[in-house]
């Protein structure tokens, strides 16, 4: 099986190492990896912030790049529920292009996605696990693309790990995208009360599908002297192999 790899702008800009062990995991399963290099951000800040034309300039950019049959995974459920779900509504008075970004809906997965409903990753398991694990279950990735069992059926794949639930796991941790630049104040209480949050499972490892949300957890983490590890989901399977 062939598959098109989609980065991110934050796991090429700040998180390598995640990408890195994406491609260790699909490797693992007997994928093979394109990563065309042309591409760029799918759009996501600029939609958000309302900048429809610039949103569709990078979607058509994005699905020129990404043209063809392969499955496209993404390992962001942000990015994903992007392509997913909003690339259609950007082209919806152009009949050309929306049929190319349907096109291009129907082949996307977000990372969890692919490897438990195409690679059955979660039914093989994971043998060289440790600690405990709790997760963070961001918006996009859950309310958008309805992903919710997929990274939790994974991490209790891990053996050797503890899985701990923790208390309003889907709750916003703050992060927003534009909206952590314009309303600071809010998404650091929010980033402090998901960090309480994680605080009270004693787990010393959070993970998360969403880079965005795990950089602002981060950042309350480290302006508390917080112990725990956060670590993209990627991360945490690539190490228990």
């Amino acid at each position: 099986m062939r598959v098109s790899l989609f980065a991110t702008c934050l796991i090429d800009t700040f998180f390598p190492e995640t990408g890195e062990a994406v491609i260790k995991l699909l490797q693992h399963f007997g994928v093979d990896i394109v990563y065309p290099k042309e591409q760029t951000c799918c759009g996501k800040p600029p939609n958000s912030a309302g900048y429809r034309k610039e949103a569709r300039q990078a979607a058509e950019h994005f699905i020129s790049v990404f043209e063809g049959t392969d499955p496209i995974v993404i390992p962001s459920g942000s990015c994903a529920s992007m392509v997913k779900n909003h690339y259609p509504e950007l082209f919806k008075d152009d009949p050309k292009m929306y049929r190319k970004a349907e096109a291009v809906a129907r082949r996307t997965f977000e990372f969890s996605q692919f490897l438990t409903h195409v690679l059955k990753a979660n039914e093989t398991g994971f043998p060289n696990g440790h600690g405990k694990i709790t997760y963070h279950a961001s918006c996009q990735l859950t309310r958008e693309l309805g992903v919710k069992t997929e990274p939790l059926d994974l991490i209790k794949s891990i053996h050797g790990a503890e899985f701990v639930p923790m208390t309003n796991a889907d709750r916003c941790c703050g992060f927003g995208g534009v909206f952590m630049g314009k309303l600071p104040e809010i998404s650091m209480a929010l980033a402090d009360d998901k960090v309480d949050s994680i605080l009270e499972t004693n787990a010393n490892i959070v993970t998360g599908c969403d880079h965005g949300c795990l950089m602002n957890i981060m950042d309350s983490a480290k302006r508390r002297n917080s112990s725990f590890e956060v670590k993209h989901l990627a991360a945490v399977l690539a190490e228990a192999l």
